[in-house]
Parts: C-alpha cells; structure tokens; sequence
C-alpha cells in the first residue's frame, strides 16, 4: 500500500481508483485497463527534490537520468554509497561542471538558487515542509528563479504525496484527458481545471492514470488518426 504522510494524515493512493471509476464511464474503463494505482512517492529533503525536477524540466527520463548521474558524480561519497550533496557544496560547485553534467545556463541558475535558497531558509526543510499547506509551498518556491509552478506540484506530488494536485499545464496530463475524451485538441487550462473537479480529493492519482494513458495499445492508433 503505496502511503505518506501528509498534513497530520496518511495518504491512501489505493482509494483512489474506486473514486475516479465512479466519475463516468470513460474513467471507468481508463480504471479496468490501467489498474491499481501504483505511484510510490519518495521522501527526500526539498531543495534535492527542486534540483532533480529542474534536472528533468523538457527532457526525456533517460536524459535526465544521465545529467542527475554525472551531477552526483561531482562529489565525495561515503563508502560505496552515493549521497546527495549538501547545499553549500552545490552553491560552491562551478558553473562549468555543471554544465558538462548537462545542465542549460538557465538549469544552472535555478540549482544555484535552489541550494542558496536551503542555505538561507527559503527552501524549507522536508519536517517543515510537510507541516505546510499546497499553496503556501507554490506561492513561497516559485520565488525562486527557474522554478515555476509545475516544478513546485512535482516535488508536491512525488516527494510530499500531496493526493489533490492536479498539473493543468502538463502535457502528459492534457493529452492523456484529450485521449480519455477522444478529443481532437488539447484541453484549455481552464477545461482541465474544471474536468478535475470530480476527481477532487484524488487529483494527484487522476493525474497518474492520464500519464498512463500513452503506454496503452490504443494510444498510438488514436494519435496516428489525429
């Protein structure tokens, strides 16, 4: 049973199906074909979380893998156990070692403020960061620069295991509800806010099934007729 904790409770992904099958009927047969739901979110402190997904902004998996490997590679480990560095290491990192891990001039102002931003308390700490509500996080971390709102509902979503996030202006997630409906353009911001409302306290589960939604046989037929 995939569980965090969250604010004073604990989040139960598994109730989640049950919930959006109940939507109607598309979400219903999205449920059949995917389904439990699986998502598994990791603790880490916050400005690791922040650093991996500007890492992983516009890039494929793979390639973000590759620069977060050769990151990690810059520092010192214990033992044959490879640690995240500490913020200081990376605010004292030069820009040209970032870069040859991968990272755009843009990237490597944003990991800069991350690990200034620990050092100087913008960047709360995970107990402290667990203890505050969803918009008080975005509203305090898109502060930062390179740091926009869907970075904030990432580290909200696969670090805290916040269950009502809900990324409107993610691709994955627009596109999977375009295929849910067999619409033939993307869904506005606006239309995806309102379809969420149904999937309400369970937004972060719904988010999930739509990126499911590319690995399905259909998929590629319906894309191709597009």
């Amino acid at each position: 049973m995939p569980e965090i904790s969250g604010i004073g409770e604990t989040v139960d992904f598994c109730q989640a199906p049950a919930h959006l099958a109940l939507i109607d009927a598309d979400w219903a047969r999205l449920i059949h074909h995917i389904g439990p739901c699986t998502l598994q979110p990791r603790l880490r402190e916050p400005y690791e979380a922040l650093i991996r997904a500007v890492a992983y902004q516009q890039l494929h998996a793979r390639a973000a893998d590759a620069i977060i490997a050769r990151f990690l590679n810059l520092y010192p480990t214990s033992g044959s156990e490879t640690t995240f560095p500490l913020p200081d290491q990376v605010f004292a990192t030069p820009d040209g070692d970032l870069r040859r891990c991968g990272f755009s001039t843009r990237k490597i102002t944003a990991v800069k403020h991350i690990a200034e931003g620990a050092l100087n308390g913008l960047v709360p700490s995970l107990d402290a960061a667990r203890r505050m509500q969803d918009d008080e996080l975005v509203a305090r971390l898109i502060t930062l620069p390179g740091i926009g709102r869907w970075t904030v509902e990432m580290f909200l979503m696969h670090t805290l295991g916040r269950m009502d996030i809900l990324p409107v202006d993610d691709f994955g997630v627009r596109d999977g509800y375009r295929f849910l409906k067999s619409m033939n353009t993307l869904p506005t911001r606006k239309e995806l806010e309102k379809a969420g409302l149904p999937c309400s306290p369970y937004r972060t589960a719904a988010s999930w099934y739509l990126w499911r939604v590319a690995s399905l046989p259909d998929y590629s037929r319906m894309t191709k007729e597009k």
